[in-house]
């Protein structure tokens, strides 16, 4: 095949042979992908994945930024997370994880608009298994453009991807729902020992949420328990289905300097306090493009007016809230200069939850790194975590909104 082939005769005959081979016993397996291939051949970049066993993937393009992506049925990964990190030719990177039940999904990042020359399936030849091949040749953008989109099934189901069980509010608890960032397809950063932000604000959530319910006091809801993927406005979805009073996000960051260190607190502003926080929320919000997902976002003007009229008095309860953390967070770990930042953040722009977006440290600096690694030093932040809640909802049930910033402050 020297000469480029209609994208839809690539597939067709893919999926021929793919649903013959799925009509054997190996239907029944869990798929596994032991590795992924990436390989520069100088006019063409080969991106390969070796499996236990043939699957059916569904292929698409998506444009800006320019990416490849792959639909497979529930996938065991083998290969180590780090793994995708950099990539050749055309390929700048990829990601790989749980996107919807069912569904795994690779993400594949392309330096500059490519097409897909070949896509072919390898049968195992006594030193390889099953392999599935897709060759990436350079192409333009308007070309790209004339082929990259949703494939009509994805059209709607993309941007909500699962419906999340709600469980009922119990009669005089509060309501609090964590949502530890990233997850699945979307690992987060990675630090500089390979520690993920995926799994670093999963594993700080559960000993939140462990800390809350110890309590008595708090009906906690999870946005994730496990390595998946849900979108930015499914987060903000299941806390106002859960009738949330409260709403934590967890996350932790990179940076450039290494030397910087700390946690700090976020809350809403349709202006960033100062750049950082204006970029990083910029990279947070990108989550659901990371994942691959189809994403329908307000006009910049509509946003601010929403912001205006429905969520002033939220956003007013949530710095109360993100001050009454500092000072009980002070006493269990360093906080970032200027602890307390404002910025765009999608996650928290439900209009009547109180939110706050936690970023835990720098997996970019040892010594965040490492305490973000302890288990000890989880437990202690979950600890002040939880009597800052408990802080806030004594102070919301005096009408004292502003109580604890005016004592922050002496």
């Amino acid at each position: 095949m020297d000469r480029l082939v209609p994208f839809r005769w690539i597939m067709a005959l893919a999926a021929l042979f793919w649903g013959m081979a799925l009509s054997g016993s190996a239907a029944a397996e869990t798929l596994r992908i032991s590795s992924i291939r990436v390989h520069n051949h100088g006019d063409y970049t080969r991106f390969v994945l070796d499996m236990s066993q043939p699957a059916k993937p569904s292929i698409f393009t998506l444009a800006d930024p320019y990416r490849v992506v792959i639909d497979l049925p529930d996938v065991e990964w083998a290969e180590d997370a780090n793994t995708g990190k950099e990539g050749e030719g055309l390929v700048a990177g990829y990601r790989f994880g749980h996107f919807r039940p069912g569904n795994s999904r690779i993400v594949v990042d392309m330096t500059r608009p490519g097409e897909i020359s070949k896509v072919f399936a390898l049968p195992p030849d006594g030193t390889k298994g099953h392999r599935y091949v897709i060759d990436l040749t350079t192409t333009s953008r308007d070309a790209f453009l004339a082929t990259a989109g949703w494939p009509k099934d994805q059209r709607t189901i993309a941007a909500r991807p699962t419906n999340p069980i709600i469980t009922p509010k119990k009669k005089g608890k509060y309501v609090v729902v964590i949502d530890p960032g990233h997850g699945g397809v979307d690992p987060g950063a990675t630090g500089r020992t390979g520690l993920i932000e995926k799994n670093v604000s999963l594993a700080v959530a559960k000993q939140l949420r462990d800390e809350l319910e110890k309590t008595g006091r708090y009906n906690v809801v999870m946005t994730r328990d496990k390595d998946v993927f849900y979108s930015l406005d499914d987060r903000v979805e299941m806390a106002r289905q859960a009738g949330a009073e409260l709403f934590i996000s967890l996350h932790a960051d990179t940076i450039k300097d290494p030397k910087v260190s700390g946690l700090s607190v976020y809350t809403l502003s349709e202006k960033a306090s100062d750049r950082a926080a204006a970029e990083l929320a910029s990279k947070e919000n990108s989550a659901d493009i990371i994942a691959g997902v189809n994403i329908h976002k307000e006009s910049s003007d509509v946003s601010m007016i929403l912001i205006e009229l429905s969520q002033r008095e939220t956003m007013n309860r949530s710095v109360a809230f993100a001050e009454t953390l500092m000072p009980q967070l002070q006493k269990e770990t360093t906080l970032l200069r200027n602890t307390h930042r404002y910025a765009g953040f999608v996650v928290l722009k439900a209009p009547d939850v109180p939110s706050v977006l936690l970023e835990l440290g720098f997996l970019s600096n040892k010594t965040d790194e490492k305490n973000l690694k302890s288990d000890r030093w989880r437990a202690n932040v979950a600890r002040g975590i939880t009597s800052s809640v408990d802080q806030h909802f004594k102070n919301e049930e005096l009408g004292g909104y502003y109580s604890t910033r005016q004592a922050f402050l002496k």
